[in-house]
């Protein structure tokens, strides 16, 4: 039973394949088929190659038993319409072109206004940025002034305080005294 459904399966997919075949390629076929027969048809019934001057005949040629002249008229090539169709297109055009030429022009003051308001806000900032600079180069030396008289400072106060206590003077001594000292001044 397993090999049947096998062969089953097989067939099976052998038509699905045969089908997608065809689907893709039957439409191409079925046209060059149909080309080929109307090419052969129409071989059978030769006539000779036709010489005609089409730019000397009307756009449309209608039968001898249909006329109509104004029709034809219409097809006919007149120059002085092709002419004012021309200096119409013409004038068309160079109005058109005279609208983009100030299309243009105005976009191009814009750039150049927005270039220089650019140019402007950009100087305004440099300057602003010159003068934080030169703040901060100020603040920096002033920082390092203050630096080193702080550094001098505690040296010097270091020379006393160990003077003072190769003199005796004591830390806790000291305070009682400026304290009982201030009171008696007080007083």
């Amino acid at each position: 039973m397993a090999v049947n459904q096998a062969a089953v399966l097989k067939v099976g997919l052998g038509l699905m394949g045969l089908c997608l075949l065809g689907y893709l390629l039957g439409p191409p076929l079925y046209w060059h088929f149909m080309e080929g027969l109307a090419a052969v048809s129409h071989s059978s019934t030769t006539c000779p190659p036709c010489a005609c001057d089409c730019s000397s005949q009307p756009l449309l040629s209608i039968p001898d038993g249909l006329s109509n002249a104004s029709f034809a008229d219409c097809a006919k090539h007149d120059p002085e319409v092709s002419e004012d169709t021309e200096k119409n297109f013409a004038e068309l055009l160079s109005e058109e072109l005279k609208l983009r030429e100030a299309e243009a022009l105005e976009n191009h003051q814009r750039a150049d206004m927005a270039l220089l308001e650019a140019k402007k806000l950009t100087s305004q900032y440099q300057k602003e940025a010159d003068k934080c600079n030169s703040g901060m180069e100020t603040c920096e030396e002033a920082r390092e002034k203050a630096e080193a008289a702080l550094t001098s400072q505690k040296k010097l106060t270091a020379t006393w305080e160990q003077r003072a206590r190769q003199r005796g003077w004591r830390e806790g001594v000291a305070k009682s005294r400026t304290q009982s000292q201030g009171n008696v001044q007080a007083a």
